[in-house]
């Protein structure tokens, strides 16, 4: 990274971090606090790309010389967005859901500097859980990795194991498009380390 450059992830997300870390990107965490709502009637892809930008733009109104990234992933099945669930039940409804379904998870990101959008895009990868049963279900709730994640479940860690099949980018499914991020990056003038 070029030394005039300042780049701020704006997420609370430890997979985020690990994923722009690994690319090779010099950051700095502060989270935007923004919160996710959705707007009734409003499409996934633009809920996900509404999200990234609030986020990008209310951290970089505060750091204005900054290059600041701001995501939102959610997931859709048969319509449905499913975001982080409420609690237990909400949880195994989304896995019941999901199970033995294809699914489509969307991850926008967004670049902001001055409280200005720089660029922003959402990208989508396909997922297809193998069939789950209950009791696997009620397992995975009981170690509390659902709670944080779009869809109650994450890709990287024991929810792994219920997927049969990805098409696109896994990083994305994590949380950050980080080959199209990183691509992003380079093009306002930030080099990996």
């Amino acid at each position: 990274m070029t030394d005039s450059i300042k780049v701020i992830l704006a997420s609370a997300s430890p997979r985020r971090r690990q994923l722009l870390d690994e690319a090779g990107i010099e950051f700095d965490v502060i989270e935007s606090r923004v919160p996710e709502q959705h707007v009734a009637g409003e499409p996934p892809r633009d809920y996900a790309l509404r999200m990234a930008g609030d986020k990008a733009r209310a951290v970089s109104s505060r750091f204005p010389d900054a290059i600041v990234v701001g995501a939102d992933t959610i997931v859709v099945c048969e319509s449905q967005i499913l975001e982080k669930p409420a609690d237990a039940n909400d949880a195994r409804r989304m896995l019941a859901m999901l199970s033995s379904r294809t699914h489509t998870v969307v991850t926008a990101f967004a670049l902001a500097r001055s409280g200005k959008i720089l660029e922003s895009s959402p990208v989508e990868s396909r997922v297809t859980f193998r069939k789950l049963a209950d009791a696997e279900i009620a397992a995975y709730i009981a170690t509390d990795e659902p709670f944080d994640k779009a869809g109650a479940y994450g890709i990287q860690g024991v929810g792994g194991g219920f997927i049969s099949h990805v098409e696109g980018s896994r990083d994305n499914v994590m949380g950050l498009p980080t080959e199209r991020v990183v691509e992003a990056l380079e093009r306002f003038g930030v080099r990996r380390d």
